[in-house]
């Protein structure tokens, strides 16, 4: 166990300030999230350095179109979440306690040496919800700067700002996802609020991070024509170059009886997200011709074909357009060409 940041004590209780939740937890007690305990007044983090999951994917599945397009990067995860997501398809580890799984243990430098010896030059904390993993996260982090490699989070965006203000220093993208437009939804569905995460996006852009928004449609939750225009029309307020992945729902964990999103409802998002004025709409989970290509806002080239995960053409220079010069709102690596 590590000492955690970002707690204050109560007397025998401690307060949590690492998401909104703000648990107040007793002694040998745990908050939501499950991974920070309160033992005798000072507040731990129980899964420092430990690791449920491990791989080598590519970055589109994260899914990340405009940072380091084509790359592999190495991605890990440990257990737990803050949300309790109806719809969770990670759930055998986001909804898992200590004890669970099994669990390798890891010092902050062995995910920079094993992601550099898989000939990786990124990592990505994913799988499950890597805020809850701060302590360890952050450090490893630190390392992996250090040695030249880039950083990534997948994330639910669940996080107060005095914590990703310091994440923000060793951060180079996050892959929010911003699971519905209402507070109901997020109610009822996450066990959660909306504005958190809403002003997690907002200020990670502010910050400089790389910020790309995925959005799942689940049909009768948060798929209507209004709600998916005012997503998008807030989106586009805040850059209307961020990247946003309208993604195809399917059955799964407490919502196995779902049918999945129509394909006719993913079109409907993208023509919504377009009208809206973002310049940058995907489409995930789904083969829709076009859904994960990226063109030129400006001069309508196709400069990255992609079919499924790969990436098939890559006309990219320095994150601008090959044709007309414009900005992709692109970090992009040695793969450019």
């Amino acid at each position: 166990m590590q000492e955690a940041r970002f707690w204050t004590g109560e007397g025998e209780r401690v307060r949590c300030h690492l998401c909104p939740h703000s648990c107040l937890i007793a002694s040998r007690k745990r908050g939501i999230c499950g991974v920070r305990e309160n033992r005798e007044g000072t507040l731990y983090s129980i899964n420092y350095g430990k690791v449920s999951s491990m791989n080598v994917d590519p970055i589109e599945k994260k899914p990340l179109y405009h940072f380091h397009p084509g790359e592999a990067i190495f991605s890990l995860g440990s257990f737990g979440c803050n949300l309790r997501c109806l719809n969770c398809q990670n759930y055998l580890i986001s909804q898992a306690a200590m004890g669970d799984l099994p669990l390798r243990d890891m010092a902050p430098q062995e995910v920079s040496e094993m992601a550099m010896a898989q000939g990786c030059r990124g990592v990505a904390f994913t799988y499950n919800e890597p805020t809850i993993w701060h302590e360890f996260t952050y450090d490893a982090m630190k390392v992996a700067r250090d040695r030249g490699l880039f950083t990534v989070y997948v994330t639910n965006g669940f996080i107060q700002e005095a914590p990703l203000r310091e994440l923000s220093e060793q951060l180079g993208a996050m892959n929010i996802d911003v699971k519905g437009f209402t507070g109901r939804f997020y109610s009822e569905v996450c066990r959660a609020s909306l504005e958190p995460v809403l002003h997690t996006v907002a200020l990670a852009h502010e910050l400089g991070i790389h910020v790309e928004l995925t959005y799942l449609i689940i049909p009768g939750e948060n798929d209507g024509r209004e709600e998916i225009s005012e997503f998008s029309a807030w989106v586009a307020n805040i850059d209307p170059d961020i990247p946003v992945h309208f993604t195809r729902f399917h059955p799964d964990y407490q919502m196995s009886d779902r049918a999945p999103t129509p394909r006719s409802t993913m079109e409907i998002a993208r023509e919504m997200g377009v009208k809206a004025g973002l310049n940058f709409v995907y489409l995930g989970n789904i083969n829709i011709p076009g859904g994960g290509d990226t063109t030129c806002p400006q001069c309508h080239t196709k400069l990255v074909e992609r079919r499924g995960y790969q990436v098939l053409l890559l006309n990219v220079r320095e994150g601008r357009c090959t044709v007309c010069g414009r900005d992709l709102n692109m970090v992009c690596s040695k793969k450019e060409r």
